[in-house]
């Protein structure tokens, strides 16, 4: 057995012991809010491309610190951080859109998202269909599968939530994997072997359609989990791809049975001034379905921000395949998609040295 790391936790541990959650006071507060304005007052228009701002812009000398204690959580205690009071009243989408990428350009580098290589996403009801060959759970309304993001952290700030359902959940897969082995050490076996995974459509030049990799592998002495089941039953519907074994598809599902336990799946309503951090090796989420507001500003948003980090670790051999390069503290993970120009090879490269973060051209794999 591993030894047991903060990352593998209980739902009756992470409501006894709340140090996760972090509350920005209020002069941290005013300060992201100043930051942006007094950045779009001398650096504006608000709406130019996000590429374009870069970490200077933004002052933040007094919020990097608990904001830095919620990254450190995420890497080193349970895998999720909850920050709240970003400034929200009387704060518009843009600004709160452009804010969330403040925080991003001050802890790491920010990776595309999808197809239309898009670095910060609105997360939105856009009447997509999350079960497609293309579908993606941020553009719909639909209860999703628990997963993790293709990045070092997920950041998610909240600007408005639903009247009713989209509730984030949360769930260890550490913990779950530890019961599985327990519990059924065939299916922790099979959990271990290659699944395959679809791209959902979103590979850029170059790029296989899909790939192969465990659900859960170990690194240092640490499981990292690679779970999403939209992408590995879509895998199954490509042309190539090996048929999973009745064997690996009972494994799979006994895994997410297991995740669902009540002791095992913390819920949480994320409000609006939230920010919520996770970590995308070992942290899987989700959300329940929701009913929208109709009017359209006051309809659920969020803003979605997958992150490279400098203090990230080595990762699982297996990972390279999707991550690009295993090597901890570099620019890692991200879909490429479609439309990954020189624009964006220019802000990875620019955006790693402001960081200090070993930065791999996309075109040579080699260090740039």
């Amino acid at each position: 057995m591993l030894e047991k790391s903060p990352a593998a936790w209980t739902v009756d541990e992470v409501q006894a012991d709340k140090k996760w959650i972090y509350a920005l006071s209020p002069p941290e507060s005013a300060e992201l809010l100043d930051a942006v304005r007094a950045a779009v007052g001398t650096t504006g228009p608000i709406d130019r491309p996000i590429l374009d701002w870069r970490r200077g812009h933004f002052d933040l000398r007094r919020s990097v610190p608990t904001l830095a204690a919620a990254f450190r959580e995420v890497r080193d205690g349970r895998a999720m951080a909850l920050v709240r009071n970003l400034p929200r009243d009387g704060v518009t989408p843009a600004e709160f859109k452009l804010m969330t990428w403040a925080i991003g350009l001050h802890f790491g580098v920010a990776r595309p998202q999808n197809r239309a290589s898009d670095y910060i996403t609105e997360v939105k009801n856009a009447g997509f269909a999350y079960r497609s060959a293309t579908g993606r759970g941020y553009n719909s309304s639909a209860e999703l599968d628990f997963h993790v993001d293709g990045s070092d952290v997920v950041l998610l700030s909240c600007y408005n939530q639903a009247p009713q359902g989209g509730m984030s959940m949360c769930a260890s897969a550490a913990t779950a994997y530890d019961v599985v082995v327990r519990e059924r050490p065939d299916y922790a076996e099979a959990l271990s072997s290659d699944y395959t995974f679809s791209r959902n459509g979103e590979e850029s030049e170059g790029e296989e359609p899909w790939y192969a990799a465990p659900i859960c592998t170990f690194k240092d002495g640490r499981v990292f989990c690679k779970w999403n089941r939209n992408r590995i039953l879509n895998a199954q519907k490509l042309d190539g791809v090996p048929r999973l074994t009745i064997h690996q598809l009972e494994a799979m599902e006994y895994f997410d049975t297991v995740l669902r336990r009540p002791e095992n799946m913390f819920c949480m309503n994320l409000e609006p001034g939230d920010l919520q951090i996770l970590c995308n090796q070992t942290m899987l989420h989700s959300r329940t379905g929701f009913v929208d507001h109709p009017e359209e500003d006051r309809k659920r948003t969020l803003y979605r921000l997958w992150l490279a980090r400098p203090d990230s670790r080595r990762l699982p051999d297996s990972w390279e395949v999707f991550y690009g390069t295993t090597e901890p503290a570099s620019v890692r993970g991200g879909m490429k998609g479609h439309h990954f120009d020189e624009a964006r090879r220019a802000f990875d490269a620019r955006q790693a040295a402001a960081v200090g973060m070993r930065n791999v051209d996309p075109n040579t794999t080699k260090a740039a």
